[in-house]
């Protein structure tokens, strides 16, 4: 069974439809990268699957169970999906340790202690224990972005989404979190990532999707889509960005 199962999903603005119905299955510890260009959907899409976004139509499962309501329940961001944004969105006024802490003890109800004691420890996996008690403002964008990914892990998510993660941050900072990135993925964490960083997609993801007017074009390993695409729109894309 797949861990997301996605049907026909279609997701409109008005009259704009920017989703013009995706189906497709990501399996456990795959890694997709989702390129294309600029107003393809690839936000909207990851919006969706993790809850933000409602679903014109179409429908999602995450882990065998429906990620959108059915009964006009209000739509909530789902604790099985970790989701980490172009912008940190970091509490300003909580120290790194407090921003991860929060949510776990608040949430998912643990021990304060407990609690203090993940947030610890995933500092120490994304290479920030020394800056614990250091406010967002003391912190570079790549630290800020670490934190923030932390922050995600320490829901426990199933999947791993992530969207434009570096696009804010300088190029001498974008090594950092690609790194920490890496190993999520060695670890064998299911991760879809929106992204325009082409080596590391080509390194790393295990499937590459080439999105464009809402649709997935290309769909297939990172060496035939980014490589050998079929299509013109990809082929043309591709071209701009790879040479």
């Amino acid at each position: 069974m797949p861990i997301i199962a996605v049907r026909d999903l279609r997701k409109s603005f008005g009259a704009h439809e920017v989703l013009g119905g995706i189906s497709l299955d990501v399996h456990v510890g795959e890694k997709v990268a989702i390129i294309g260009p600029s107003g393809s959907g690839k936000s909207t899409f990851l919006r969706c699957l993790n809850g933000i976004e409602t679903p014109s139509a179409g429908t999602i499962r995450i882990d065998s169970t429906a990620a959108q309501p059915t009964d006009g329940s209000p739509v909530r961001p789902r604790a099985d999906t970790g989701m980490v944004f172009q912008q940190f969105h970091l509490f300003p006024h909580m120290t790194a340790h407090a921003n991860i802490a929060l949510a776990p003890h608040r949430v998912l109800r643990l021990p304060r202690q407990n609690a203090s004691d993940l947030a610890d420890a995933l500092l120490e996996k994304v290479g920030l224990a020394d800056k614990r008690d250091a406010l967002p403002a003391q912190l570079s964008g790549g630290q800020q972005q670490r934190i923030a990914i932390a922050r995600a892990l320490a829901m426990s998510p199933r999947v791993m989404l992530f969207d434009e993660v570096t696009s804010a941050l300088d190029p001498e900072l974008v090594h950092e979190v690609l790194q920490v990135m890496r190993a999520l993925a060695d670890e064998g964490m299911t991760m879809l990532i929106v992204t325009h960083e082409m080596r590391f997609a080509e390194e790393v993801a295990s499937r590459v999707l080439f999105m464009d007017h809402g649709t997935v074009v290309e769909d297939g390993p990172p060496a035939q889509v980014l490589r050998s695409p079929e299509s013109p729109r990809a082929k043309a894309f591709l071209h701009s960005v790879l040479w």
